[in-house]
């Protein structure tokens, strides 16, 4: 078997479940060391499990996101063991309930800014001289169309989308030209998983595409790597 990522570092969040943990396991098969971070040490574990079992290469660093130096204690364990960071896969994501804009639940606002927008930020910061120490750095963010668009009791969500979009925008603008790092934007779409499963209870889950059809995009994304600021919605 060909292992087109051999020898590269990967960085997933949210890699204990969904879409983070597909492309966890995507990565290993494609010969990435992955480090897999999330707050559910259990699930973790179960992951890197299925990885090593298969012959792949993984270290879970559980950390919340929300922490306020859960970030850079992160980044301060992995620049201490390797040199570099090849990739930076953001997929933890918090999604409050569904609300109009007049009932939206201060707290869980609260936790999806700081999941989904402060925790961006701080992920950026704190990785981005690691990032630009490899070859060609990557930042791959999971997005939503809510956040471009609009849409009637998703605001709490699709505001935090809005700025999670804007802060990898500008970081790609700001340092297109004074390194290789290099940022994409993916918009999984309608895809199998829990957060789906919250937002839509009724969804008959086999009519979305499973999260493996996004995971697969990513690494071929990675594999054939991308020149300049690059996006794209995974259509099942």
């Amino acid at each position: 078997m060909t292992k087109p990522l051999e020898g590269r570092l990967a960085l997933v969040t949210g890699a204990s479940k969904g879409i983070g943990a597909t492309t966890a396991q995507a990565l290993a098969a494609a010969g990435a060391h992955v480090v897999l971070t999330a707050r559910d040490v259990r699930g973790l574990e179960t992951i890197e499990d299925s990885i090593h079992a298969v012959g792949g290469s993984s270290t879970i660093a559980p950390v919340d996101l929300a922490e306020s130096d859960g970030i850079a204690r992160l980044a301060s364990a992995i620049g201490g063991r390797w040199d570099k960071l090849d990739a930076l896969v953001m997929s933890a994501a918090y999604l409050p309930a569904l609300t109009p804009v007049t009932q939206i639940d201060g707290k869980q606002f609260s936790q999806a800014i700081t999941v989904n927008v402060l925790a961006t930020q701080a992920l950026l910061a704190n990785f981005d001289p690691l990032l630009k120490r490899a070859d060609a750095g990557r930042v791959i963010g999971l997005t939503s169309s809510v956040g471009a668009a609009p849409r009637a009791y998703w605001a709490a969500y699709g505001a935090t989308k809005a700025a999670f979009d804007n802060l990898l925008e500008c970081y790609a603008a700001e340092i297109e030209k004074i390194s290789r790092v290099r940022v994409a934007l993916i918009d999984p779409g309608a895809t199998r998983t829990g957060m789906r499963a919250k937002a839509y209870p009724g969804e008959d889950p086999l009519t979305v595409k499973a999260p493996e059809t996004v995971a697969n995009r990513l690494v071929e994304l990675l594999v054939n790597d991308f020149e300049g600021f690059h996006r794209e919605r995974v259509e099942g």
